[in-house]
């Protein structure tokens, strides 16, 4: 049976609980961080099976991350994301012994708009709206191919803006979803809108998203397709399978998928040879398990798309030569083939009138944003909120307390 999750809001009477949250430092390995508290990674990385070792290496730098003690500074848990859906869970049960899972994060999700105005540039106006620099990129990124704001803007040009935010331990936690951005020039709107396929348009249906992946591995076979979650209903674990795994021969050239900037190039324990290259908007893609990499290859070198990066391997743990490849935005782990596939910058047909219908709602919407002068409130009052293990469930409550087993 499917182990049960519970969001609450209300207080945990307990006692004495020191919780730490903290940012996973640049460089820092799993391994490393398990080593730095002392905790038993026997237990905690080796005697994992391929899934959980490879999860590992998804968290991101900079992902802020809780660990719960209790009054003996003795760690109990731990929660660091990997994704914006799930979350590496470290705890200790009813025999003191530490036990490694990955659970969904819990999150709550709002809606939240406003409108202001251009005093010196947009970022500076939409930073003082929001307090929010996520926000902000969010925002400029969404007009980054069409207008050059340091030529077109003037004081007092009105902005609006809609997108979701999640909340995470009663912080904002991940990339804001940009839902709507408008802004006028010389008396004209200029919008950008969240497509229902998830892809980002102007008012005309008119792609404004540039970057566009090519096949990493000419030719080859897609043995294991992409995860973000799934619960294993034999295992009773939640699986993940964060990018796709191109079965080829030993050896097969690995190119580019985009244009980029090399970022990382080392060996690591579980993907082998790790390549991850930084491109455009927010995008990084990732290469694991290569042979070897190729000639040249190094940390800050930019590459061009179809560039060949490396070479099919198994190294790592694997069980057999294939390119295992992951995308990701703003460190989201997304589905490379939902990129690979687009094939038009325009939408037609039954698509292009579902967007119009979106377009139509939204610009009705930021109507009445503007007419009510909407603000951000962000000087709302959080309560801080931590994961509770229980026996049976998972509670999120507030974190002045320590844990009852």
């Amino acid at each position: 049976m499917q182990r049960l999750f519970i969001l609450i809001l209300l207080p945990l009477v307990l006692s004495a609980a020191k919780v730490d949250y903290l940012r996973w430092e640049s460089g820092m390995t799993y391994l490393g961080f398990l080593g730095k508290h002392d905790l038993p990674s026997r237990t905690l990385y080796w005697n994992l099976d391929y899934d959980d070792q490879t999860l590992t290496e998804e968290i991101y730098s900079g992902v802020g991350y809780q660990i719960l003690r209790d009054e003996n500074a003795t760690i109990e848990q731990v929660l660091i994301p990997i994704t914006d859906e799930l979350q590496l869970h470290i705890y200790q049960d009813s025999n003191n012994s530490y036990i490694f899972e990955a659970i969904p994060v819990l999150y709550s999700s709002e809606r939240l708009s406003f409108a202001t105005k251009i005093q010196s540039n947009p970022s500076s106006a939409i930073y003082n709206a929001t307090h929010s620099k996520r926000a902000m990129s969010a925002f400029i990124s969404g007009f980054r191919k069409s207008i050059n704001f340091s030529l077109h803007v003037q004081k007092d040009d009105p902005i609006v803006m809609i997108y979701d935010q999640k909340f995470r331990f009663g912080k904002p936690f991940s990339m804001p979803r940009l839902q709507l951005a408008k802004i006028e020039l010389h008396g004209k709107w200029h919008g950008v809108y969240l497509g229902p396929n998830e892809r980002y348009y102007d008012a005309k249906g008119r792609e404004v998203e540039g970057f566009l992946l090519g096949n990493p591995v000419r030719g080859a076979r897609i043995s294991s397709g992409f995860t973000r979650r799934r619960w294993h209903p034999v295992l009773h674990k939640y699986r993940a399978h964060l990018g796709i795994d191109y079965a080829a021969r030993r050896g097969t050239p690995i190119r580019a998928a985009g244009a980029g900037k090399i970022i990382e190039l080392r060996r690591s324990r579980s993907y082998g040879n790790l390549t991850k290259i930084r491109h455009a908007d927010g995008y990084m893609t990732l290469y694991a398990h290569q042979q070897k990499f190729r000639a040249g290859m190094r940390r800050g070198k930019r590459v061009k798309k179809g560039e060949v990066i490396g070479y099919v391997g198994t190294t790592g743990i694997s069980t057999g030569p294939h390119l295992h490849f992951g995308l990701y935005k703003h460190n989201r782990a997304i589905n490379p083939r939902s990129v690979i596939q687009v094939t038009t910058k325009k939408l037609k047909g039954k698509t292009k009138k579902q967007f119009q219908d979106i377009v139509t709602r939204y610009n009705e919407e930021a109507e009445l944003i503007l007419a009510e002068n909407r603000q951000v409130d962000r000087f709302r009052d959080f309560d801080a909120v931590c994961y509770i293990k229980h026996d049976q469930f998972e509670v999120e409550g507030e974190c002045n307390a320590t844990v009852r087993k």
